[in-house]
């Protein structure tokens, strides 16, 4: 029985994001001095692992089907809706967010001088980290480039490497009931005569 593999464009795409998520971890470390291991697991932060995860799935497509291919256009468009999205309308929400927060505190600080004013502080924030700067879209984007196009190189050199091996396999003579194969570019030669 024979085991399929994962489709290569999956397995560099997922791969790039989880390669992005822990990325996420040193790039903190090093802004903030301290080491978080739920960076790994958050949203926002540097690099945006949307963005690696569709650059690299773009770029892996481009890499084997070509530029003019219908399948490089859709991952490239969607692609591009996704950082869009990343760096513009999950961004502003996080800001909006930080606000909502602001107003909160503000609030509380308001209800305890006017005690008239009745006001529940909700236990939990909104979250506030939830897109990217540019700079971050932008690192994912070189990041899943980079990782779409070796994923690509391996996986054309694993190819030309299974066809030598079938090319060689090939050409040798088999011997099975008392007849000759013959390798296709002999066959031709010799129904030509």
């Amino acid at each position: 029985m024979e085991i399929k593999q994962m489709n290569r464009g999956i397995a560099t795409s997922l791969s790039a994001i989880g390669i992005a998520q822990a990325l996420k971890i040193f790039t903190h470390k090093k802004v903030t001095g301290k080491w978080d291991w739920k960076q790994a697991f958050t949203t926002g932060g540097m690099p945006s692992s949307h963005s690696a995860g569709v650059s690299a799935l773009a770029s892996y497509v481009a890499a084997n089907k070509g530029t003019g291919h219908t399948e490089t256009a859709l991952a490239v468009v969607f692609g591009t809706i996704v950082m869009y999205d990343a760096q513009g309308i999950r961004r502003h929400t996080g800001e909006i967010a930080h606000l909502v927060n602001d107003l909160e505190d503000s609030f509380v600080s308001l209800s305890g001088d006017f005690p008239s004013l009745e006001f529940e502080k909700r236990e939990k924030e909104l979250k506030e980290i939830l897109g990217h700067q540019p700079i971050e879209v932008l690192g994912g984007a070189v990041f899943g480039i980079l990782f779409g196009l070796i994923s690509a190189q391996i996986e054309n050199d694993e190819r030309r490497r299974n066809r030598r091996e079938n090319r060689k396999n090939s050409s040798k003579v088999q011997f099975n009931s008392n007849e000759v194969y013959i390798p296709a570019k002999r066959r031709d030669i010799k129904n030509r005569r």
